[in-house]
């Protein structure tokens, strides 16, 4: 019915919407949606790396996203700049490095395009494996550090006196991360992968009666985004990447519409969150 590589698109993007909901809840809850853009920016350096120095793409991609987000780590310390000025600088300064390298390697051919937009259509076995087995890592990986994930996220000094180690969960969240925007840098390339990490959480946050509960719902709530996706760029001829992420944006409006009750965790998270970031 499906041509193959349809087939093989649609069981990538499930694989990477399953993955990417938990930690999208996380994005949202610390409000760190600036920094999942100013890791998949980083990616386009990753890229350039490994054409130059004739790396593994994926493995090059996961180690600068790493690099950025220590340095990250290492200027908030000083305290010099606030968060989003660091996460301004680091963005935009790793995605324009990335493209003048890649405009000094002019011996390479390199599809820009392929790589801003992603091309989910194009993905083979070995991606698929690759999507699924670093995804069911990233959620072992996931529910294994949940209550100190979670616990740091609603009151760091509170899970800091509970010794539940913060700033190493931190740490671990932003390398989890780094391994997911590599995972998806080729299926929804480096400028939809922040949107597939945030629109389905914003979406599940509405009918989610629980921290876990938002976390799977968003895992859901991409699916169904990935499919729609899918399908409509299969029907009306339009690029796939785009495409999912208009029909999560979809997905987020319907969610506005005035049904049902609120679900109760936005109370549940920022009543004990005290604003902090």
């Amino acid at each position: 019915m499906f041509d193959d590589f349809f087939t093989r698109a649609l069981v990538a993007g499930i694989g990477l919407a399953i993955t990417v909901g938990p930690l999208g809840c996380f994005v949202i809850w610390r409000r760190m949606a600036y920094f999942g853009d100013t890791m998949a920016h980083s990616a386009l350096l990753g890229v350039a790396l490994s054409l130059l120095f004739n790396l593994n793409l994926m493995l090059s991609v996961f180690i600068v996203a790493a690099v950025v987000s220590l340095l990250l780590l290492l200027l908030q310390k000083r305290g010099a700049l606030s968060t989003d000025a660091l996460l301004g600088i680091l963005s935009h300064s790793a995605l324009s490095i990335g493209l003048v390298m890649v405009a000094f390697m002019t011996w390479v051919r390199i599809d820009l395009v392929g790589f801003l937009f992603g091309d989910i259509l194009a993905v083979s076995e070995a991606d698929i494996d690759l999507v699924w087995g670093g995804g069911i890592l990233v959620l072992f990986a996931i529910v294994y550090l949940w209550r100190p994930l979670l616990a740091s996220t609603v009151n760091p000094e509170l899970a800091e006196a509970e010794g539940l180690q913060p700033e190493r969960a931190r740490l671990y969240f932003m390398l989890l991360m780094a391994l997911v925007i590599a995972i998806a840098m080729k299926i929804v390339g480096i400028l939809l992968i922040t949107s597939l990490l945030i629109i389905p959480a914003a979406t599940a946050r509405r009918f989610a009666t629980s921290p876990e509960i938002m976390a799977v719902l968003a895992s859901g709530i991409g699916v169904l985004a990935v499919t729609g996706g899918l399908f409509g760029s299969l029907h009306f001829d339009t690029p796939s990447g785009p495409s999912i992420v208009v029909a999560a944006m979809g997905l987020f409006v319907l969610s506005l519409l005035p049904f049902g009750r609120k679900g109760e965790i936005e109370t549940a998270i920022h009543s004990t969150h005290g604003g902090h970031h």
